[in-house]
């Protein structure tokens, strides 16, 4: 139940970021606003670090694959993306289309076993699934 809560936490926050994130780019540029986000991340994980268990951070240079390290840059990309989506879309569209798409490609990371995730059997109701949440896409759009 607990991860439940901390899923719809987490979408809630997804959206308000992806608002404030796209207002502060319109009145200064999406660098300056992506650098500010990824600043102020890090020293938002540097004062939690603090206060939780201190885990080794020279434990990064052990991690493989080396990939598996670019969780910032793609963040970055993340970041670009959400804030021109929705500018051009709106925050309702550029947030369905960016879950529907989280859902389809986590579960094709999951049928194929990818980045070391346990592979899961094929099911047809997963494919019925992202099938109705594409037309719940156009549904949303009339």
């Amino acid at each position: 139940m607990w991860g439940i809560w901390v899923a719809l936490a987490s979408g809630a926050m997804m959206s308000l970021q992806g608002v404030w994130n796209t207002t502060v780019t319109r009145q200064t540029s999406i660098w300056v606003c992506s650098g500010w986000v990824q600043l102020t991340a890090f020293i938002a994980c540097v004062i939690l670090w603090f206060f939780s268990g201190r885990e080794s951070i020279p434990a990064l240079f052990s991690v493989r694959p080396l990939y598996l390290l670019a969780g910032g840059i793609l963040g970055t990309f993340i970041t670009y993306t959400v804030i021109k989506s929705m500018d051009g879309l709106g925050p309702a569209r550029a947030t369905l289309l960016i879950v529907v798409t989280q859902i389809i490609t986590a579960w094709c990371i999951e049928f194929f076993g990818l980045f070391g995730v346990e592979k899961v059997l094929f099911e047809w109701r997963k494919i019925i699934g992202a099938y109705i949440a594409i037309a719940g896409i156009a549904v949303f759009q009339w």
